[in-house]
């Protein structure tokens, strides 16, 4: 639900001409249009205030930022609440962008990079946090699952955009960007540093696991729907991003 607005530009001009069935959205992203209809009223509001699409996009870029700033504190309820309220702002980005006919690529574009910006953001103030609470148990390994975590949720959103610049539109997979900002959101506005942080180190290393393994599984699925489809403009092209 939180890419909505990155779909709100196809720019996948092979996907719509071709015979290949998108893959369905999955996860928070399949209860979108429920969503939108109850945050209808807030969404017309916003529109009828002239507030635009990008300085929503902004104002959740700045929350999750916070957020990180938050961590890196060990203020981890507040930085739970700060990335609910940024994942807030990207619904109503995208949403505001379509009905009020503002969609752009370029807004698409702007999005998407400051959701990548914003989230590498957020891991390092989770490694600050645990570079600083938890050295005294030794456990440095989590610095490398926060890392683990960081590669696969970028991964997770190459992986999408990549098979997108092919035609494919890939939703597929467990832990998309909605799903891994809500878990951690939610576990660390609950729990914080409950039980020595066992809570927020289990939510980590669950992101960890489930991003790379939705990257792995975005492999698979295009695999299966593009082995053996020569590119577009013919073999000059080499296939390397």
């Amino acid at each position: 639900m939180s890419d909505s607005r990155s779909d709100s530009v196809s720019g996948t001009g092979a996907a719509a001409g071709s015979a290949v069935k998108p893959s369905k959205p999955t996860g928070i992203s399949s209860l979108a249009e429920p969503v939108y209809r109850i945050i209808e009223p807030v969404t017309q509001w916003l529109i009828r205030r002239r507030v635009h699409p990008n300085t929503i996009t902004v104002m959740g870029f700045a929350l999750t930022v916070a957020a990180a700033f938050m961590y890196s504190l060990d203020h981890v309820r507040e930085a739970g609440l700060l990335l609910l309220l940024g994942a807030l702002c990207d619904v109503f980005d995208g949403r505001v962008a379509r009905v009020s006919g503002l969609a752009s690529k370029f807004g698409s574009f702007f999005d998407s990079t400051l959701d990548r910006i914003s989230e590498i953001a957020m891991y390092i103030g989770l490694m600050t946090l645990y570079n600083a609470y938890q050295l005294e148990f030794i456990d440095i390994w989590m610095i490398y699952i926060i890392a683990l975590a960081l590669g696969g949720s970028l991964m997770v959103s190459y992986t999408r955009a990549k098979a997108e610049s092919l035609g494919f539109d890939c939703y597929v997979g467990l832990m998309q960007r909605g799903e891994r900002i809500l878990l951690l959101g939610l576990g660390s506005l609950f729990f914080g540093l409950a039980w020595d942080g066992m809570v927020l180190t289990a939510i980590i290393v669950i992101v960890a696991v489930l991003t790379n393994a939705t990257a792995v599984q975005r492999m698979f699925w295009v695999y299966k729907r593009g082995k053996g489809v020569p590119l577009d403009g013919g073999g000059g092209a080499s296939g390397k991003a």
